[in-house]
This record gives structure tokens, C-alpha cells and sequence, in this order.
């Protein structure tokens, strides 16, 4: 009698328990499916006041003629970092670097350094991984003695 008690319990209590387990790890991936979400969803108001930008005819390129920055490293060589060094390129801006964490893995035609190497002096870095600002501009600081700007900033100034 006393063994399917004992068997009863048991399984109430690892049913409860397995029931706590699965809710954390839901919960984790829950809060990591949001990040994401969050993220991307600041990427597409940016990129949307991208096209305004342009559809006013404003260039970005002004923004660093006005403010004296005339070699700049770009940080975050995705889509948004690739898009700011073609719209500049052409311009009075150079762009002496890029900076990514993954900087072994990408090609671009310009040079790609990691946050942990060398980085020369410029006027000013340009942060396209918006979300991450301020650990990244904390982190360059360290590094560089140049205004560390969000591209966001940028195009909501220019």
C-alpha cells in the first residue's frame, strides 16, 4: 500500500518540478525571442528614417562635413554598416576602417578590425549596432579619444 502512495508523490512531484524547469527554460527563450524581436524592431525605425532622409535629399555625408569628422571607422559591418560606407563612399568622408566583433569572417573593401586590436586614431566612429551602444562606446572609449556617435543619432540630426 505504501508503494503506489510513494509512487503517486513522486510523480506529482517531478510533474511539478519538470512543469518549473520547462517554465524557466520557456521563459529564457521567451526573453531571448523579445530581445531579438526589440532589436530588429529598432533597426527598421532607423532604416525607415534612412528613407526619409533620403527623400528629403539630405545626405549623411553633410552630417560629418558639418561636424569636421573627416575619417571616420564605421562599428557593426551588417547591412546597416554596409549601407552607411556606400552612401559616404564618393563623398569627402573616408573611411579609414571597420570594426566588428566577427572581423576574421568578413570581406569587405575596406579593412575590418576586431574591437581588440590596434585601432589608429580617427575623428570619429560611427556605431550602426544601435542596440548595443552603450557597451560598445564604453568599450571604445577605452581605445579611442574621438566622439563615439550612434548612426541613429545621426539620422535623426542630419
Amino acid at each position: 500500500m505504501k508503494k503506489p502512495i510513494i509512487s503517486i508523490i513522486s510523480a506529482l512531484v517531478g510533474t511539478l518540478f519538470g512543469a518549473g524547469v520547462m517554465g524557466k527554460v520557456s521563459m529564457d527563450k521567451t526573453q531571448k525571442i523579445q530581445a531579438k524581436s526589440d532589436k530588429h524592431f529598432a533597426l527598421f525605425l532607423m532604416a525607415n528614417q534612412w528613407v526619409k532622409v533620403k527623400q528629403e535629399g539630405k545626405h549623411l555625408a553633410s552630417y560629418f562635413e558639418k561636424n569636421n569628422y573627416k575619417i571616420i571607422a564605421v562599428y557593426g559591418m551588417s547591412y546597416a554598416g554596409e549601407t552607411l560606407i556606400d552612401e559616404l563612399q564618393d563623398s569627402s568622408v573616408t573611411i579609414a576602417y571597420g570594426i566588428d566583433k566577427n572581423a576574421d569572417s568578413i570581406y569587405a573593401d575596406i579593412d575590418i578590425l576586431s574591437v581588440d586590436a590596434d585601432l589608429t586614431p580617427v575623428d570619429a566612429v560611427v556605431v550602426t549596432a544601435i542596440t548595443f551602444f552603450d557597451q560598445i562606446e564604453e568599450k571604445l572609449s577605452e581605445k579611442l579619444d574621438c566622439p563615439i556617435i550612434s548612426l541613429e543619432d545621426i539620422l535623426y540630426e542630419v
